[in-house]
């Protein structure tokens, strides 16, 4: 009888462990299972709808042809919400579902304050990158889609969040810059652009012909129906602006949309050389190349003419 105790307290205490597991099985199918369900419900809907509003305003940047300011800043709000939303639901959603599971949070929470201090204290920089990127949202320094130069980079904002600044230059380079270093932002593309093409004449040219024929050649430019929509304002010759030995420079200005220089100094170049090739006016040579013609000496014997073999 006495080895007969313990086969019966071992099956005893493995009842208590099935009736134990059989409760907690039927309490978690009966409550924990359908909150745990409705918590990643929640989630998914909340994500749901912060994907289509997101969606929504790139979609609507996309028709703002017009106004490349306010589609560029709806595309900078719409990375902003879309990355800090599902920040904020992932986190939420992850605390719902370690209470569903009766896990305390309290020390948690407080081991996690404290590895914050640590971070905090050890990583300044980063909350250096946020609250500089907070400064530059609020003032709408740039934009998604705009061409800037900041920390020495320029190139054009591919993508912008609370830290960093990702920038792609002409040859597809990509920068990533966090925002504590940038302390000057140089915006190409806010409101207008100016496309300045200083033309070179030779000094032997009537001054009053060249800029006649410069303004007639940049008010053929923007009557182009090609470039109707894009200059915005009457064509801009300042004169005689510098004078390099035989060399006069006039510069042509034209106020242009945002990022549409160089279409339009390109078209500008090609009529200048047909105009200027087509009345016979020079263009100029920089003083650093001129060429030193040595005239005759009239009393100097002509040369003996060469026989060739």
């Amino acid at each position: 009888m006495l080895f007969l105790v313990p086969d019966l307290q071992e099956e005893h205490l493995s009842k208590i462990l099935a009736h134990d597991w059989h409760n907690y099985f039927v309490q978690f199918v009966s409550k924990s299972l359908p909150r745990l369900i409705a918590i990643l419900l929640v989630a998914f809907i909340l994500q749901r709808i912060v994907k289509l509003f997101v969606d929504r305003m790139r979609h609507r940047a996309d028709r703002l042809v017009g106004n490349s300011q306010r589609a560029a800043q709806l595309r900078t709000m719409a990375s902003i919400i879309r990355a800090t939303s599902y920040s904020v639901i992932g986190f939420f959603s992850f605390l719902y579902i370690l209470s569903t599971f009766n896990i305390n949070l309290t020390p948690l929470l407080a081991s996690a304050g404290v590895v914050g201090v640590g971070i905090g204290l050890g990583a300044q920089s980063i909350f250096k990158d946020m609250i500089n990127g907070i400064f530059i949202l609020v003032e709408d320094q740039y934009n998604v889609g705009e061409v800037v130069t900041i920390a020495g980079l320029k190139g054009t904002v591919e993508d912008l969040s609370l830290r960093v600044t990702t920038l792609r230059d002409g040859d597809g380079t990509l920068y990533t810059i966090p925002n504590s270093q940038i302390a000057t932002v140089s915006n190409l593309s806010r409101d207008y652009s100016v496309a300045s093409l200083p033309v070179s004449v030779d000094a032997s040219a009537n001054p009053d012909r060249v800029m006649a024929l410069l303004r007639k050649v940049a008010a053929e430019v923007r009557s182009d129906s090609a470039f109707k929509q894009v200059i915005i304002a009457d064509p801009d010759i300042l004169g005689v602006d510098k004078i390099n030995g035989r060399e006069v420079i006039y510069p042509v200005n034209l106020r242009v949309r945002a990022n549409q220089r160089d279409p339009v100094l390109r078209e500008l170049r090609r009529r200048i050389i047909l105009a200027f090739e087509k009345e016979g006016i020079p263009l100029g040579v920089s003083s650093n190349m001129l060429i030193m013609q040595q005239k005759a000496d009239p009393t100097a014997p002509p040369a003996a003419p060469t026989i060739g073999a």
